[in-house]
């Protein structure tokens, strides 16, 4: 018998015992939790996409399009908290409805896999990546691209994350930079605003902020965590 063990949801206060080993094991590739930490989306390289509650530990919803999801991400809105965008590896974004298990919206233009989607503009807006080595803007629920951001010099961005200010994109790119974008008028790159020193290339290491904004932080391919000041651009000790 397996003794248990709490184990605490940083910042919610969720206990809940740890449960034994699985005997089949499904890795993980991404995963997106509720406004309240009730209940979380995982997107795993089984091709599922599930659902579930928190407290129980049991799955809610399972869907599948038959192709890995990499990335999964539900409307932040309260009155969207049904609805689902997945990133996925046919070069698609899906939009699920969960209430009815069904595909309600597919946007499709990205020309490789879908790897990242970041809601902006108070939830009316997406910004996607790809192995295409492009940004892309849409309207939500509309399949049309209304900003398309490809250069000769880009490179594939595994990770993105939005300033706390909801102002800026901060997007890993594999040369070893994190780029910065305005998430104002045209999704303009801001080459002021430049973050490196850390080695990433052949990485999909994620980047983040601190709750302020005032820091940024990355990953490297050697298993370093790397920290810069937001207005500086400067490597920080911390």
């Amino acid at each position: 018998m397996v003794k248990k063990r709490e184990i605490i949801k940083e910042g919610l206060g969720l206990r809940l015992p740890r449960m034994p080993r699985p005997t089949t094991i499904i890795v993980i590739h991404q995963r997106d939790w509720c406004n309240d930490g009730t209940k979380f989306l995982t997107a795993g390289y089984d091709k599922n996409m599930k659902y579930w509650d928190t407290e129980t530990r049991q799955v809610i919803s399972t869907f599948s399009t038959g192709k890995i999801p990499y990335v999964i991400r539900l409307n932040p809105d309260d009155d969207k908290l049904s609805i689902l965008l997945v990133g996925m590896s046919d070069k698609k974004i899906v939009q699920w409805d969960m209430n009815t298990g069904q595909v309600v919206q597919e946007y499709d233009q990205h020309l490789g896999a879908v790897n990242t989607i970041t809601f902006v503009d108070k939830n009316r807006k997406f910004v996607t990546s790809s192995d295409d080595k492009s940004l892309r803007v849409w309207e939500f629920g509309i399949p049309v691209v209304i900003k398309y951001i490809s250069e000769p010099h880009m490179h594939s961005m595994p990770s993105i994350s939005l300033h706390p200010s909801t102002n800026y994109l901060a997007a890993q790119s594999l040369d070893n930079q994190i780029l910065t974008y305005s998430t104002r008028d045209k999704f303009q790159l801001n080459t002021n605003k430049v973050f490196s020193g850390h080695i990433v290339a052949g990485y999909a290491c994620q980047v983040n902020f601190s709750p302020d904004g005032r820091f940024i932080r990355s990953g490297d391919g050697e298993g370093k965590c790397w920290f810069w000041d937001w207005e500086t651009c400067k490597v920080r000790n911390l």
